[in-house]
């Protein structure tokens, strides 16, 4: 007699197929790969020193919203990752790899984080993530457990950071693509833009997790601001100007691989 999880395999498999969701989780990582774009853009405004959102993916969306028509773009991309979180929870009881399933708890999680901070925004909300961040920091700093609680939260994100950079260098990534489907130049262009996508946004949130641990360390909250924190670290080196254009550019590649994960990704 077929067991309880087989039961709860078959329909969560059942429900990933579903063509909707399919169309929806596509037009999710188009909308992610712009997002990735504009924070780019962000990037290189602090670089320059010119005055800009903070440097996440919540000013990446405060830069959306001061367009025309831009609450209807971020009302797109809130669709798309709720759209994709429902996929990665569906994944949850499809595969059958415990790591595999951690991470998609992982991106389903920060899909639904990214796609609140679009919803603050439609909301008229000026509060970042990264001042959500600092904020919530400086309410634990004042006692032991709160400390170790943002010692264990920063090793946690620098670990996602190290993970992700590992997933860049050995290009696994390339088998959640229908790699069948392209040309031979398409498939080095891609891989080569996840490459570098990858090994970016994973030393930028292991620099993020470390700032935070430093932030329990120093008792200070101003280096508990996620990707914020790590780019102004950047900026305050000797060659912070460049070091921002790279990471600038390991992002914009991260946008382009989503932008054609939109198309070629497996769901």
């Amino acid at each position: 007699m077929p067991s309880v999880t087989s039961h709860a395999r078959g329909a969560a498999s059942r429900a990933a197929g579903n063509t909707w969701l399919e169309r929806l989780t596509r037009a999710g990582f188009l909308g992610y790969g712009v997002l990735h774009l504009l924070f780019a853009y962000v990037i290189v405004q602090i670089a320059f020193g010119s005055p800009a959102a903070d440097g996440d993916q919540s000013g990446a969306m405060h830069k959306v919203a001061e367009e025309p028509f831009g609450a209807a773009l971020i009302a797109i991309m809130v669709i798309g990752l709720v759209a994709m979180a429902v996929w990665q929870i569906l994944e949850i009881f499809t595969v059958r790899r415990h790591l595999e399933r951690a991470a998609s708890a992982v991106r389903a999680a920060f899909y639904l984080y990214l796609g609140w901070n679009g919803v603050k925004v439609l909301r008229g909300k000026n509060t970042s993530s990264a001042d959500t961040q600092q904020n919530a920091t400086e309410g634990l700093l004042g006692s032991g457990p709160g400390r170790l609680t943002v010692v264990g939260a920063g090793l946690v994100v620098a670990g996602i950071g190290i993970g992700l950079a590992i997933v860049g260098l050995t290009r696994r990534f390339e088998k959640h693509l229908k790699v069948g489907q392209m040309t031979a130049a398409m498939r080095r262009l891609i891989v080569r833009l996840g490459m570098l996508g990858y090994i970016a946004k994973g030393i930028a949130y292991a620099i993020a997790g470390v700032l935070f641990v430093v932030a329990a360390v120093q008792y200070d909250s101003d280096k508990a601001r996620g990707l914020d924190a790590a780019l102004r670290a950047l900026s305050d080196r000797s060659y912070g100007m460049w070091l921002l254009l790279l990471a600038a550019i390991g992002f914009a590649a991260y946008g382009l691989f989503a932008v054609a994960e939109a198309r070629y990704r497996k769901v």
